[in-house]
């Protein structure tokens, strides 16, 4: 315990001693003593408390704002294009779009963990030009993770018997809902990583960089061993 906090304490018995010392005092003087004295208590603990740093860091103190964006990649290629590779790259792992413009889309994917559980992810795509007249594209991506619960709710049903009034019987009825129970952005790493590699190969398809598989004209039989 620091010196604050022993003053802290002594303070009131300080008072108090001075109360028994002097019986001559009148009521009032001796309420707003003792008033005094708690006030003082009050303050240092509370100074303590604030020295001591138990508090948590609020959420938002965490935010740096540097310049490393982890939430962005540039791609050579026009923001059109390069908004036309994260649909297909997103679509091409069960996304469904939601929203879907020249430089902007959103899209949502559904899991279920286990029985209870299900998880939502809501996925923004924003493409934007990264210097004027250049066929450069810096694309920001965030993803946000909803959590919900299986809520279970059941009703007895209740029958009513001429002048006797209602009784319950023991019948009921039940009805599951989802309760959103958790919701975050799903921090920089490897998942977003993954999509920006994608969205690359996308890109070289739509470039004509990767080769892709000859298609067959209708009607020409397969070669040997093909």
């Amino acid at each position: 315990m620091g010196p604050a906090a022993v003053g802290a304490r002594l303070a009131p018995m300080a008072v108090y001693r001075d109360i028994a010392a002097s019986p001559a005092r009148t009521p009032a003087v001796v309420v707003a003593m003792v008033a005094m004295a708690a006030m003082a208590a009050m303050v240092g603990l509370g100074g303590c408390a604030a020295a001591g740093g138990g508090a948590k860091p609020r959420v938002y103190e965490q935010e740096s704002f540097d310049t490393r964006g982890a939430f962005s990649r540039e791609f050579v290629a026009a923001p059109a294009d390069t908004c036309n590779a994260a649909r297909r790259a997103l679509l091409s792992q069960g996304y469904v779009v939601q929203a879907a413009g020249a430089e902007q889309m959103e899209a949502r994917k559904r899991f279920q963990p286990d029985a209870e559980t299900h998880v939502q992810i809501d996925f923004s795509v924003v493409c934007a030009p990264l210097a004027r007249g250049q066929q450069a594209t810096i694309a920001f991506v965030s993803a946000i993770q909803d959590r919900y619960v299986v809520k279970k709710t059941s009703t007895s049903a209740s029958v009513g018997v001429g002048p006797i009034g209602s009784i319950s019987v023991p019948f009921t009825s039940g009805s599951d809902s989802l309760v959103k129970v958790a919701s975050e952005t799903i921090p920089a790493g490897r998942f977003y990583e993954r999509f920006f590699d994608l969205v690359e190969h996308h890109l070289a398809e739509q470039q004509g960089l990767v080769d892709d598989v000859p298609v067959r004209p209708t009607g020409v039989a397969a070669p040997p061993g093909g």
